[in-house]
């Protein structure tokens, strides 16, 4: 767990090292992120549009012929929500009014008789053997809720609060429908506050996820693996796009003002020694994600530093890392 958050750590400096983006690339980025966001969230729940037609239905404002207006609700009702985030992301504090208007905004189009208000009635969770919170309670477990993200805000590590976030506020389910996305929001929330990249969960892990939340009920391990591997590959994903669009590391970056895609052999050690030096105890596989290189060149380099004396090997083969000498 602590390698997959130090992994999260490393990526991020390189992203807050590309900073300040052109204010093109920003907006760019914000519009791909909601497209993606919205695409995924959505059909987590099972929402029929495919990622062009969630596209269109957000940006150009048409419907999809064959396609249910509901899921064209939905789609237009969560990239409204998106976009509230980032007012919410400069607020001092968050506050219960703030996840009313989210629901609001995304449900609003679908039901506006419960769009932004707590549910009266009980529901419950297809396929899992665990009770939500009962109605009378949801308004009492909704202020303890807004009260631990004020607390644990700056207290817990990015990772482990966007995750213990989204599986808090979902266990307690206050909303009659719309609970998933909102969770997934609220994550993302926590995100974008400390500066985080979102979190984008694929359909195609609807299975891992769902299962990984349902363990969370008595270990949220796996869960907050899962919400760290995703942050990673969201991460990944973003370096990508910024590398090939030619954005470069700033001073004062992770690795000075060099191009983190540039390759040398003094390059790439140097990489790995700033590595270390920023997060000792890394393995190798750890420093070949961070680095985005294979897993064979770095074990070939973390050889040759070692063989040069200026990293070691400490712990066990399973659980040990390396660390500058």
């Amino acid at each position: 767990m602590e390698t997959k958050y130090k992994i999260a750590e490393i990526n991020n400096r390189k992203l807050l090292a590309m900073r300040p983006l052109a204010p093109e690339t920003l907006k760019s980025l914000r519009d791909y992120y909601r497209v993606g966001l919205t695409f995924s969230s959505n059909a987590l729940e099972g929402n029929s549009l495919t990622e062009s037609e969630t596209k269109v239905v957000i940006e150009d404002g048409l419907t999809i012929e064959g396609k249910p207006l509901r899921d064209v609700y939905e789609a237009v009702g969560h990239a409204k929500a998106y976009d509230y985030l980032f007012q919410l992301a400069t607020n001092k504090t968050l506050e219960e009014k703030d996840i009313l208007e989210l629901h609001r905004l995304f449900y609003q189009q679908i039901d506006p008789e419960h769009a932004g208000k707590y549910r009266q009635v009980p529901v419950f969770i297809s396929g899992s053997k665990y009770p939500v919170t009962p109605p009378q309670n949801v308004g009492a477990e909704m202020k303890k809720f807004v009260n631990w993200f004020n607390k644990q805000e700056t207290k817990l590590h990015p990772v482990e609060f966007a995750a213990l976030t989204h599986k808090k506020f979902v266990f307690i389910h206050p909303f009659i429908d719309g609970n998933g996305r909102l969770s997934r929001l609220l994550m993302n929330l926590a995100f974008i506050r400390n500066e985080y990249s979102i979190a984008i969960i694929p359909a195609v892990l609807r299975h891992e996820y769902i299962a990984s939340l349902e363990k969370a009920h008595e270990d949220d391990t796996i869960f907050r693996e899962f919400i760290a591997d995703r942050v990673i590959a969201t991460q990944m994903d973003l370096l990508r796009l910024l590398n090939y669009g030619g954005a470069k590391i700033q001073n004062g970056g992770v690795n000075g003002n060099k191009d983190i895609s540039g390759g040398g052999v003094n390059l790439l050690k140097e990489q790995i020694l700033q590595t270390l030096n920023s997060n000792p105890g890394l393995n190798a596989p750890a420093i070949a994600i961070s680095l985005n290189k294979s897993l064979r060149t770095i074990q070939r380099y973390l050889k040759q530093l070692a063989d040069e004396q200026k990293i070691e090997f400490k712990g066990a083969a399973k659980n040990g890392g390396y660390y500058i000498r």
